[in-house]
């Protein structure tokens, strides 16, 4: 049996917004952005009848700010990623149980001022190198039982050590990645709720710069669909490598 430890309120609070405070100071540079920008990268085989925005010869979404270059918008969804990553820490505490809501309310926060349809469910089928995610109509439906399985088993993150805590993460992280529930930002909203998990466990902010590039990438991506057959001990291996790039 799991067994946590029984934090207090107010220690545990202090605890969490002195790490994030410390460690975030890392990640505010500009060749951060750059680093979050290439290690991103990738291409999703796109459906037809998708909305693109005027000029960017079908290579970028349509958009609220009408940013019509591939680099322009990786570079803004960047810049914003690191400010929500800053503001999410504010909002959840250490305590907090995470559900459905708040998944599309990290969304939300990080994409609203560029896409409509920010914390909104995909209405699209999508695939990634022949990968096949979820069907669009089951999202609904499979993000409820993310919820009731999965965020509430492993969260809030009050777990004893090294182990506990990347056997958690490798489950969220694996089956919500297997949804892919919105348009666009998934590992990286996937990446986000990792991180504020981490803290709950008393850990340093997560670094991912080294995991999404080279033969690291193809590791993440082939612990993802190992995760399909319930085997997270890949993925389990994968947050180990990145809590340890972290100190």
């Amino acid at each position: 049996m799991t067994e946590y430890l029984c934090l207090s309120d107010l220690g545990a609070s202090v605890a969490w917004i002195a790490l994030a405070t410390l460690t975030f100071s890392r990640l505010s540079t500009r060749g951060d952005i750059q680093k979050m920008v290439d290690n991103n990268s990738g291409k999703y085989s796109i459906p037809e009848g998708e909305s693109y925005q005027a000029g960017s010869n079908n290579t970028v979404l349509a958009n609220k700010l009408r940013i019509s270059s591939v680099g322009e918008m990786e570079k803004v969804e960047a810049t914003l990623l690191q400010k929500a990553d800053e503001k999410m820490i504010d909002i959840y505490s250490v305590n907090h149980q995470f559900n459905t809501e708040d998944v599309c309310d990290l969304h939300r926060l990080w994409l609203s001022d560029v896409y409509t349809w920010a914390g909104k469910y995909r209405t699209v089928n999508m695939s990634k190198g022949g990968f096949q995610f979820a069907a669009a109509h089951l999202i609904p439906k499979l993000m409820q039982d993310f919820e009731k399985k999965i965020l509430k088993k492993y969260t809030p993150t009050h777990v004893t050590n090294k182990k506990q805590l990347t056997e958690a993460l490798a489950i969220v992280h694996v089956e919500y990645i297997l949804i892919h529930p919105f348009r666009e930002g998934n590992g990286r909203l996937g990446r986000m709720l990792a991180t504020l998990m981490t803290l709950q466990a008393g850990f340093p902010i997560l670094d991912f710069n080294d995991i999404t590039t080279g033969s690291n990438r193809e590791r993440y991506f082939s612990a993802v669909q190992q995760g399909m057959d319930c085997n997270y001990e890949p993925m389990a291996k994968v947050f180990e490598q990145v809590i340890k790039d972290s100190y």
